[in-house]
């Protein structure tokens, strides 16, 4: 009987160890935010720009509070060297798309390029670091010339941009144009697929060969074919040098010109029309007799029509078709008289109202019935 109870009292222990004693114990969260791992840097003269995106959740892939700020580090490492500090310690808010600058020093900005990579750190509140970020590669040594000279000027095919050379058009490095939209719109875009696109903000537009300015050796151009007529734009330039290190390309950039702004203006006449060609035709069957033109059609996109003009002998020319331009490229003219010979020009108009030159005229004479 003694042993029956031994058994029941340690069968009823098995069990309540078995419902209330809690598993192993399990560690503490370090509340470590996660790693970065989209750093990016770009440089421009001796300023370096390092952008990257704080992370929302920690390690243990919970919220992070969005009212308790990260601590950042940043170091930089020549080669293979050391990963020296960089700059303060900043606080940042999970989430944001954050920045920061560092100012090389003139060791860094001298001398030939050479592979420099930037990381950051991100800390826990007691000090505990995430590890360091992805490395972001850029070259330190010294940069290009920086840009001079740049000047903008609307013509009909775009903005010519002009800048002083360093050296022979030939041997100019590579320039890389930003380009900003000053007036951008404020309206809804249209939607569908004719639809046009919204223009970007800001772009970039790379010059691999410089065109010479005519006989001037000393200055350089490129064409930007990208603006649209009726907005304001500013431009800056930069030298960029190209250096390919361990099979990948990196660029060396100088500091960015002084800035250059231009209203972009439709102020020019569209294209003059050509292959005007006359036909007389006869009175028959009683019908008045009249010349029939034609041209080539012009290919500029504001256009609005065409004007036609007419002179007899050494008299003035005159408009003789109506107020509004000619949409179709051909007109006829009822207004001949049989045995007269006739000269015609036609012009193009846009829709802004400017006229072409007059185009090459042409002349026919109405036979005789």
């Amino acid at each position: 009987m003694h042993k029956m109870l031994l058994l029941a009292l340690l069968a009823a222990g098995s069990m309540l160890t078995g419902c209330g004693t809690p598993g192993a114990p399990q560690p503490p969260s370090l509340n470590l935010p996660e790693r970065v791992t989209d750093l990016a840097a770009t440089r421009a003269g001796n300023q370096v720009s390092l952008t990257w995106t704080m992370p929302k959740r920690n390690t243990d892939k919970l919220l992070l509070r969005a009212n308790v700020p990260v601590p950042v580090r940043f170091c930089r490492k020549e080669g293979s060297g050391v990963c020296a500090p960089v700059g303060p310690v900043i606080a940042l808010a999970p989430g944001i798309n954050a920045s920061f600058t560092d100012t090389l020093p003139a060791a860094l900005a001298a001398g030939a390029p050479r592979p420099l990579s930037y990381f950051v750190e991100l800390n826990n509140s007691n000090g505990r670091s995430a590890g360091l970020s992805n490395a972001a590669q850029l070259l330190a040594g010294e940069a290009p010339e920086p840009v001079t000279g740049l000047s903008a000027e609307v013509r009909k095919q775009g903005v010519i941009l002009r800048w002083t050379a360093t050296a022979p058009a030939a041997q100019e490095p590579v320039i890389r144009l930003h380009r900003k939209l000053l007036t951008p719109s404020a309206a809804k875009p249209h939607e569908g697929i004719l639809a046009p696109q919204p223009e970007p903000l800001e772009q970039s537009l790379l010059v691999d060969s410089c065109a010479p300015e005519g006989t001037v050796a000393s200055l350089c151009r490129a064409l930007d074919k990208g603006i649209r007529f009726g907005q304001s734009y500013e431009y800056r330039a930069q030298r960029v040098a190209r250096v390919t290190v361990d099979g990948k390309t990196l660029e060396l950039a100088s500091e960015l010109s002084a800035p250059v702004r231009i209203a972009a203006l439709d102020i020019f006449p569209p294209e003059v029309p050509t292959g005007l060609a006359a036909v007389a035709t006869t009175g028959e069957n009683d019908a008045s007799p009249a010349i029939d033109l034609s041209w080539q059609p012009a290919t500029d996109t504001d256009l609005a029509g065409y004007a036609v003009y007419r002179r007899e002998g050494e008299a003035a020319w005159q408009r003789i078709s109506p107020g509004e331009p000619l949409v179709p490229p051909a007109f006829h003219d009822t207004q001949v008289q049989a045995g007269h010979t006739y000269h015609y020009a036609v012009s193009s108009i846009d829709r802004g109202g400017h006229e072409s030159a007059r185009s090459a005229e042409t002349e026919e004479t109405v036979p005789n019935p």
